[in-house]
């Protein structure tokens, strides 16, 4: 698949923009504040109906204005969409496919996009909230649906937590056991399956991540995956991607495949049964998804506290391209739209065409860049340039600092 219009109106800096696509590769240049980033992520926002940089839709609306409208054609094999979406101040958002109306959560079917932007460091440097967004959203890619199973976990534990916190308060309050085991209950089936999909996706993930860190960097520092779970193991016995342990250290398995979900749900039960009187005391559901974390190793050592700056980096691009290619196996034989955020500035010069080496064919590259010197050379660009929210010149190059130059921005 890949996009071939893009029309954003009172859309962050921009007013009114139409930009026609090709496939292939296309840049997006323009000096830092210029509103590249904001373009991407009006063509990323059709992926999940959510943006990448920020937790709501009102900061998306153009300074001043209630309603912004956003829309994309993307070319599919065989046929075309036409997706629209209307952003309103204080209401909820509107759609429509080639012109119907729609529930706008079905637009996420017809547009796959993976997104790497710089923030995406904290995936591997930042807190455990930045890994689990990562994991959840690349199940919520592989699987739209899913979306609704993670929201409605959310929801239990924020009402069990509330439960909690009522005990605290007042432990002879009656129906409280019930009440407690109706929300465990809950917790537990839909936990379970967020479980389940996360360790599906490190496994399935892990081969591609060796594969694109190694063409990157070339060279085989042994990168690895391993999920700390609360609700089911030991810290000192993580669920590392190809194997697993359970709670008593009895049952050792090869593969995800092998744990049904009536292992997980035992072993978290378990866990709840055994720290049931803290939770209480503290008011909080402390195991769980929501306390889970993902580890990424290099050489056997945390990638977080021991990986140089550009080892972190390289292991943050890689996970995209591990994703993108666990998609692209997953679309039937349609790629996603791959989004490169001002990569190339952290790159050096080996690690730039190792980078374009890996993703030259998929069926469309988008890549913003504020400095023209950083962009590889030699191969066809189609190149826009982007100055205060408007597009101030367009051409296909295998020279955009020539491009770059002529369209006079300063």
């Amino acid at each position: 698949m890949w996009i071939k219009r893009l029309e954003l109106h009172n859309f962050r800096n921009y007013e009114n923009l139409e930009v026609e696509f090709d496939a292939g590769k296309v840049l997006i240049l323009g000096h830092n504040g210029q509103g590249k980033t904001n373009l991407i992520e009006g063509i990323a926002y059709f992926d999940s109906l959510s943006s990448h940089r920020v937790s709501s839709d009102a900061p998306l609306l153009k300074a001043g204005e209630n309603t912004g409208v956003l829309r994309v054609t993307v070319a599919h094999t065989g046929s075309t969409k036409a997706m629209d979406v209307q952003l309103q101040s204080g209401r909820g958002k509107k759609a429509q496919l080639n012109g119907n109306s729609i529930a706008p959560r079905e637009l996420t079917r017809y547009l796959t996009t993976v997104v790497f932007a710089p923030e995406d460091l904290q995936i591997v440097r930042g807190e455990p909230s930045a890994r689990r967004s990562f994991l959840d959203s690349a199940i919520v890619s592989r699987n739209p649906i899913f979306a609704g199973v993670l929201q409605e976990y959310e929801r239990v534990v924020k009402q069990r937590s509330s439960l909690l916190r009522a005990i605290r308060g007042n432990p002879h309050q009656s129906g409280f056991r019930e009440n407690l085991e109706f929300w465990n209950s809950h917790l537990l089936l839909l936990g379970t399956r967020v479980m389940a999909e996360r360790r599906r996706l490190v496994d399935d993930l892990l081969p591609y991540l060796k594969e694109a860190y190694k063409g990157l960097v070339g060279a085989d520092h042994r990168p690895g995956l391993a999920l700390y779970e609360t609700a089911t193991a030991k810290e000192s016995r993580p669920y590392v991607a190809g194997a697993y342990a359970g709670v008593d250290g009895s049952e050792v398995f090869d593969h995800l495949s092998n744990v049904s979900r009536e292992t997980l749900s035992a072993d978290f039960k378990f866990q709840l049964d055994r720290l049931e009187r803290a939770e209480i005391e503290r008011g909080q559901t402390l195991i769980g998804p929501h306390r889970d974390d993902l580890q990424l190793e290099l050489n056997g050592l945390p990638v977080k506290g021991y990986a140089s700056h550009g080892e972190s980096w390289s292991v943050a691009l890689s996970l995209k391209l591990a994703i993108a290619e666990l998609m692209r196996a997953e679309l039937n034989s349609e790629d996603p739209v791959l989004i490169l955020d001002d990569v190339f500035a952290e790159l050096d010069a080996k690690r730039r065409e190792s980078l374009m080496t890996a993703v030259g064919d998929y069926e469309q590259v988008i890549i913003t860049a504020a400095v023209a010197a950083d962009i590889p050379s030699g191969m066809p660009w189609q190149t826009f340039i982007i100055s205060g929210g408007r597009l101030v010149k367009s051409e296909v190059s295998a020279d955009p600092q020539t491009v770059f130059a002529k369209a006079g921005v300063e």
